[in-house]
C-alpha cells in the first residue's frame, strides 16, 4: 500500500524516516532547505511516498504504477524495472523508448551486481564528418532532428537480456501492463499536454496524426489509444526481441529511415547486442556506490568528483562559499577528463583505473586553491535534454535497479514509426560529431568520441546504487539532463550523506553544475546568497543562474521499508506498496 502525506506530515518526514535510518550516517541532523530556497524557488516539496514492502519512482505515476502492479504479483525488481520501462514508452514518449537506448544498474539481495549496457550505436554506413557540411566546415543540424540523427536502438534488447538473467518472470507478463496502457488507452496529463506543444518540430514527422490530431497538441482529459504500439508491444511481449529487430516492426522502422534519407538498416538492427559491463565500485566515506562504466561516463566521472571530494573532511556547509567552490573545483576536474578520455571501450583505450583511483584524486585535489577558482585549460582536441528518464525499483528482498533511458532530445529526433508507433532517438549527437565544437550540450569533447560505424556513442548517464556502512542498500537514484546528470546525482548522494538530508529534502536543494567548458558555474534559484554570490565571483567563478538543472527520481532504505521521491521539478510519482 502507498502512502501520501500532507504538508503537515511531510513536516515530520526528515526526523520520523531520516532518523529511522540513522543506522548509516551515525548522528543525523536534519537540514531544512526552506533555509537556502530563500523564498526564490517554485519548488514545491517533493512529496515522498512509503511502501513497506517495494517501490517504483519515476516521471510517470502510470508507469511506476505498471512496475508495482510486477511487483505485487510476485515479481522482483529486475521484472518490476522491465515493467516500468516499457510503460514509460506508451506514458512518457518525451523520453520513456524503444527506439533508443539506456543503461541499467542491478544490485541483487545475494550481493550480485551487474551492469547491461544497452546503448545505442552508429550504423554501419556513419562516417567521421557526416554532420559536417562540407562547403563550410560548420556542424549542420542534422545530429538532431529528422533521420540521419538516429542510433541503432537498444532499449528492448537490453531490457530483455536483463529479464533473462535477473528477473523471474516471462516477457509478455513483464509487459502486459505497457500492452494495457497503450492499447485501452490513458488519460493525457498536463505535463504531456506542455511537452508536446514544446516540441512541435515533431508535428513535421508522422507522429502528428496521434499527437498532434487538430493542429494542436492533443488536449489534457483526452484518453490517448497507441494501437500501433500496442501491436509492437505484443509482437515483442510474443516473440522477445526477435519480434523488434527483425521482421515487420524491423521493416516498419528500415523502411521510415529510408523514406527520410536515414542509414539504419535491417543488418544494423540484426547486429545489435546490449553489453554486459562490470558496475564501478568505489567509495565515500565508508559508503559504497555502484555506478555505471563506460560506455558511459557517468560513473567515473562521479567517482573522481566525490573521491577529489573526500580529501576535503569535513566538507563547508550546504550553500556556503566553500562548499560550492570546493564542489565546483571537483567537478571541473572530473570533466576535463571525461571530455577528453572517456569513450567506448571497445574502440577506445579507456584509463578507467587511474580516473577512478585514490591516488590520482589526492593530486588533483592538491591543486585546488581553497581561495580561488581555476581556469579550465584550452581544449586538447588531439589527446583524444537532455530528454532522458531516470526510474529506480526496490523490492521487498532488497533486490534494486537504477535505470536511465533516453532518446537524447525531447521526443529524440522526432522521427516516427508509421505502423511501429514509437519514436526514434537523436542519439548521433552525443558523438564528438565535430572534435572541439561544443554538442547540444554545450559539451566540447575529443577524438575519442568521434564518429565510427558500430560505435557506442559517450553517455552522461549515471544510475547509482549506495550501500551504508554495514552494506545494506541506502539509495537507488539517478537523473536525466545530459551532462547535469553527472552534477544532479552526486548532489543528491553528497545531501543525503554529506549535510544529513531527507530524501525529500535531498531532492528538492537547489543544484549547482560545472562541466570544465564552458567555464561557468550554473545554479538553480536559491542555490546561495547573493553574499556567497559575491565571494564566489571575487574568487573568479564566472556565475549563470538557470532553471532546472536536472530531473532525478530516487529511493532510500528506512526501517520499515523504502520512501520513493520523483522529481519536484517536474511530473512523475513514486508508488510503493
Amino acid at each position: 500500500m502507498s502512502h501520501r502525506f500532507s504538508r503537515t506530515a511531510l513536516a515530520l518526514i526528515p526526523l520520523a524516516f531520516a532518523v529511522a535510518s540513522c543506522r548509516h550516517g551515525g548522528a543525523r541532523q536534519t537540514v531544512d532547505i526552506g533555509t537556502y530556497l530563500g523564498g526564490e524557488a517554485s519548488l514545491v516539496a517533493a512529496t515522498p511516498v512509503f511502501g513497506a514492502h517495494g517501490m517504483v519512482a519515476s516521471n510517470s505515476e502510470l508507469a511506476s504504477a505498471a512496475g508495482t502492479e510486477i511487483l505485487k504479483q510476485g515479481g522482483n525488481a529486475v521484472d518490476a524495472a522491465v515493467a516500468t520501462g516499457f510503460a514509460l514508452a506508451v506514458t512518457y514518449p518525451f523520453a520513456g523508448n524503444i527506439g533508443g537506448g539506456g543503461f541499467m544498474n542491478i544490485h541483487m539481495a545475494d550481493g550480485r551486481a551487474a551492469a547491461i549496457d544497452y546503448r545505442e550505436i552508429a550504423p554501419l554506413a556513419a562516417t567521421r564528418d557526416m554532420y559536417v557540411d562540407p562547403a563550410t566546415g560548420k556542424l549542420t543540424n542534422k545530429s538532431l532532428i529528422g533521420h540521419l540523427a538516429s542510433g541503432v536502438p537498444g532499449a528492448v534488447a537490453g531490457m530483455a537480456d536483463a529479464l533473462a538473467k535477473y528477473g523471474t518472470l516471462p516477457l509478455a507478463t513483464v509487459m502486459a501492463p505497457a500492452i494495457r496502457l497503450a492499447k485501452d488507452g490513458f488519460i493525457v496529463d498536463s505535463s504531456l499536454f506542455r511537452s508536446l506543444r514544446g516540441n512541435r518540430a515533431v508535428a513535421q514527422f508522422a507522429g502528428k496524426e496521434l499527437f498532434f490530431p487538430t493542429g494542436e497538441a492533443v488536449a489534457p482529459g483526452t484518453r490517448l489509444v497507441q494501437a500501433d504500439l500496442a501491436h509492437t508491444l505484443e509482437i515483442i511481449a510474443a516473440k522477445g526481441p526477435a519480434g523488434f529487430y527483425t521482421g515487420e516492426v524491423a521493416e516498419a522502422l528500415v523502411a521510415e529511415e529510408k523514406r527520410g534519407g536515414g542509414i539504419i538498416t535491417m543488418e544494423d538492427l540484426k547486429r545489435y547486442k546490449p553489453e554486459w559491463r562490470t558496475p564501478i565500485r568505489s567509495t565515500y566515506r565508508g559508503y559504497t556506490l555502484f555506478t555505471m562504466p563506460p560506455a558511459s561516463s557517468g560513473g567515473v566521472t562521479m567517482t573522481e568528483t566525490m573521491n577529489i571530494l573526500e580529501n576535503f573532511a569535513p566538507l563547508p556547509r550546504f550553500g556556503s562559499a566553500g562548499y560550492t567552490h570546493l564542489l565546483t573545483e571537483a567537478f571541473r576536474r572530473a570533466f576535463i577528463d571525461r571530455n577528453e578520455k572517456l569513450a567506448d571501450p571497445a574502440f577506445v583505450k579507456v584509463p578507467i583505473e587511474q580516473l577512478t583511483s585514490k591516488s590520482y584524486a589526492k593530486e588533483l585535489a592538491s591543486g585546488i586553491d581553497r581561495a580561488h577558482a581555476t581556469k579550465t585549460p584550452a581544449f586538447k582536441v588531439a589527446a583524444e535534454p537532455e530528454h532522458t528518464t531516470h526510474y529506480s525499483v526496490a523490492d521487498a528482498k532488497g533486490n534494486v535497479v537504477s535505470t536511465t533511458t533516453t532518446l537524447n532530445g525531447g521526443y529524440g529526433s522526432g522521427v516516427w514509426v508509421p505502423k511501429g508507433g514509437f519514436f526514434m532517438n537523436n542519439e548521433m549527437d552525443d558523438f564528438a560529431a565535430q572534435p572541439g565544437s561544443p554538442n547540444m550540450f554545450g559539451l566540447v569533447q575529443g577524438e575519442a568520441n568521434a564518429i565510427v560505424p558500430g560505435k557506442r556513442m559517450l553517455s552522461a548517464m549515471a544510475p547509482t546504487i549506495v550501500l551504508d556502512k554495514d552494506g545494506s542498500v541506502l539509495l537507488v537514484v539517478g537523473a536525466a539532463g545530459g551532462p547535469r546528470i553527472i552534477t544532479t546525482t552526486t548532489e543528491v548522494i553528497l545531501n543525503v550523506i554529506e549535510h544529513h538530508m531527507s530524501l525529500a529534502d535531498a531532492m528538492r536543494a537547489p543544484r549547482l553544475h560545472h562541466q570544465s567548458l564552458p567555464d561557468t558555474l550554473r545554479y538553480e534559484p536559491g542555490a546561495f546568497s547573493d553574499a556567497v554570490a559575491d565571494s564566489l565571483r571575487a574568487m573568479g567563478h564566472a556565475l549563470q543562474r538557470t532553471g532546472g538543472l536536472a530531473n532525478a527520481n530516487g529511493i532510500m532504505r528506512v526501517n520499515g521499508g523504502w520512501i520513493g521521491v520523483r522529481e519536484p521539478r517536474s511530473a512523475g510519482g513514486a508508488v510503493g506498496y
